[in-house]
């Protein structure tokens, strides 16, 4: 989630014209819509750096045996990405979509629901679904059916400092496959013998509640889409953990996004736990190198389905309905699908960790990394994806979320979970009206 939030933050602050943004690789035209060349495919994904930069190599893969394939390649912005599918919807003009386009996990299902008729299905593309995380894939199917194929890992890791764990008489070890509890009595040893708190977290933000209720299979609405946030055990229980971390110490919380990043860059914390993207953050500590591990996450200790793993974030590539269908399904199942020489090239330098589980058994995936402690993180990573529980995220799951990280704030502020989370349930309900 905060990967994508960070990026849509460093987006202009208004939406741009539709279809005034240029194509930042490929041909001329427009560079928005389909380009009518039956050999190629027209993409809208934002980061640079990091999705389009996958999107690239991705092409010089399918190019090999395609040589006359070509992607045109738009940056475009989350926000504008989702300005621009709301206004075709709107005004039916499904011309003007791409043929593939980014989609971030948690909004897929709201866009797929609402607006049908931009997204086409993967049915008859040969693409084998089981090679990646149900609950990763679980994001992009509606009614049985597969929309989106799964890129950027969302899967969640606990990351420690090492050298201060050993300050306490602790290893990564003693915090691999333990429950919250566990973590809440040793992050509280290790407070008292270090001064430092295991956690940091931002103000009024619900990613680690939501991390861990979706560990235990859980979510904020039930398979009809129906808030389930009043009277919903497992996430009571993941509030009431959050609060006691929060007032034991163990969790500092920190009022914005880069506060957070500085609490573990500058060493005021001991560990963070988030999405494997936050790695990249991590690694910007350069004098810390060598001193982080990272392991799974604790469980809830009473969930009936808890686990010890979990995903904050993530995206998948949609095809659009008025796109070449065909030849987006055979250039993705070729690539992003089907293709370890794709993975191995882009983890390098962009840290984009693999959704499809076959590329966990690539040797630049088992190579140790030396910021790490020498583990094979990303090995590990891939492994722990293939763990996570789906949840069902439906239409209204920002606003859901919204609506739980208000009653957070609440609760830290006296109000009993109970009415708070009564609250909460009233006003999603208000906006499903």
């Amino acid at each position: 989630m905060k990967r994508m939030t960070k990026l849509a933050a460093l987006a202009t602050a208004a939406i741009l014209p539709l279809f005034a943004l240029t194509a930042c690789s490929g041909g001329s035209g427009n560079g928005d819509a389909g380009s009518g060349d039956g050999n190629t495919l027209t993409v809208w994904a934002w980061d640079p750096s990091f999705n389009i930069y996958a999107m690239k190599e991705a092409e010089k893969i399918y190019q090999k045996d395609h040589p006359d394939f070509t992607l045109k390649i738009v940056e475009t912005p989350w926000e504008d990405l989702q300005a621009k599918l709301t206004t075709i919807a709107q005004s039916q003009q499904t011309k003007e979509l791409p043929d593939i386009f980014l989609m971030q996990n948690n909004a897929f299902q709201k866009n797929a629901i609402n607006y049908p008729d931009l997204f086409a299905d993967y049915k008859d593309s040969g693409i084998d679904f089981s090679e990646f995380p149900q609950g990763v894939t679980a994001y992009s199917v509606i009614d049985g059916v597969n929309y989106g194929i799964p890129f950027d890992s969302g899967t969640a890791v606990d990351a420690l400092r090492t050298d201060v764990l050993e300050q306490a008489g602790y290893t990564v070890d003693d915090f691999t496959d333990i429950t919250w509890d566990d973590y809440l009595a040793k992050g509280k040893d290790v407070l008292a013998k270090t001064g430092k708190p295991l956690l940091s977290g931002q103000a009024g933000s619900a990613d680690i509640p939501m991390m861990m209720l979706q560990s235990a299979g859980a979510s904020l609405f039930d398979a009809k889409g129906e808030p389930t946030i009043a009277g919903n055990d497992v996430l009571i229980d993941a509030i009431n953990k959050y609060v006691e971390l929060v007032k034991s110490g163990v969790l500092v919380e920190v009022n914005s996004w880069d506060e957070y990043i500085s609490t573990f860059v500058n060493g005021s914390v001991a560990g963070t736990i988030n999405g494997i993207w936050i790695a990249g953050s991590i690694q910007t500590a350069e004098d810390q190198s060598g001193k982080w591990q990272v392991t799974n996450l604790p469980k809830l200790d009473d969930a009936a389905n808890a686990t010890n793993y979990s995903a904050n974030g993530g995206s998948s590539w949609a095809i659009s309905s008025s796109g070449n269908t065909e030849l987006a399904q055979d250039f993705l199942k070729s690539t992003f699908a089907g293709s370890a020489a794709l993975y191995d090239t882009i983890l390098p330098k962009s840290g984009a960790v693999a959704n499809w589980i076959p590329a966990g058994d690539s040797s630049v995936y088992a190579e140790p990394s030396e910021f790490f402690g020498g583990q094979p993180i990303f090995q590990k990573v891939v492994e722990f994806g293939a763990q996570v529980p789906s949840n069902n995220t439906g239409v209204y799951y920002y606003e859901g979320r919204d609506a739980v990280s208000a009653a957070m704030t609440k609760i830290l502020g006296g109000t009993s979970v109970k009415d708070a989370l009564a609250e909460a349930q009233a006003n999603v309900e208000f906006a499903m009206k």
